[in-house]
């Protein structure tokens, strides 16, 4: 995952607005978003290599979605026969836990070290969270419009100051999921004086600058929408992309929460 939007309790209709793109390398084996057979209260999509999950809901309305730190000397060596864990993992125990965002802050910081650098933004149905692992810190966050991308939350990357402004605009009409889908279709890459220098060289920080990322082995595979009404109702929408960014399939549910 590489893009996550968030308005919480941003707009009256809608408290939370979730809008997100996966990005990854296209011969990666990955489900697309189902309710999960083996965890039956989990709407997800799901990596095939290591079983876990970038993004998922609840029916209950817990959330949680993942994001790597970019930063090549970030990366664990692993030592002979011992594996570094999957992050994607980490999303799957938020979401089937009952914990608090306290809770789950806390889960995080005794575990984080274990995994190559990332960052949770999740909530328990009622408050939301951040961790971020290079800082080995999380917060409860307040009301508010939030990007994170493969960096801390709210660095602002041109494509996350982008998509955040436009967020802002998209509140104003949230039964139509249009203008969200557009913000996280944009391909059009950031100018080379703005891009960060994230130890991946000029081609890749070219390639990775713009909110949907279009290249034949690595780019978005998914685009995900949830936004949950002020009555409690779920909204799912996610758009699978092939390596050319064209539409492959979509899943789109509604539900009660519980």
């Amino acid at each position: 995952m590489c893009l996550v939007l968030i308005a919480w309790h941003a707009d009256p209709d809608y408290p939370c607005v979730v809008a997100a793109n996966r990005d990854e390398f296209h011969a990666r084996p990955t489900a697309r978003a189902e309710w999960w057979r083996d965890h039956p209260r989990i709407l997800a999509g799901r990596d095939l290599t290591a079983g876990g999950t970038w993004l998922g809901l609840t029916r209950s309305g817990r959330f949680a979605a993942l994001t790597n730190y970019r930063d090549p000397d970030q990366r664990r060596t692993e030592a002979p026969g011992v594996a570094v864990p999957s992050r994607g993992l980490l999303v799957t125990s938020l979401l089937e836990s009952g914990a608090s965002v306290a809770e789950g802050l806390t889960y995080l910081r005794e575990v984080g070290a274990n995994y190559n650098a990332f960052n949770v933004i999740f909530s328990d149905g009622r408050r939301l969270g951040i961790y971020e692992s290079v800082l080995e810190k999380g917060r409860e966050l307040e009301p508010g419009i939030y990007g994170l991308s493969n960096h801390l939350l709210d660095t602002p990357w041109p494509k996350v100051q982008t998509a955040k402004n436009r967020l802002q605009v998209a509140l104003s009409g949230l039964t139509d999921t249009a203008p969200l889908l557009a913000l996280l279709r944009d391909d059009q890459p950031a100018s080379d004086e703005h891009l960060p220098q994230t130890g991946v060289g000029l081609v890749w920080e070219r390639l990775l600058s713009s909110a949907f990322v279009r290249a034949p082995d690595y780019g978005t595979r998914s685009s995900t929408i949830i936004r949950i009404d002020a009555r409690g109702r779920a909204y799912f929408e996610e758009w699978s992309w092939d390596s050319s960014g064209a539409d492959i399939g979509r899943t789109c549910l509604q539900f009660e929460l519980e």
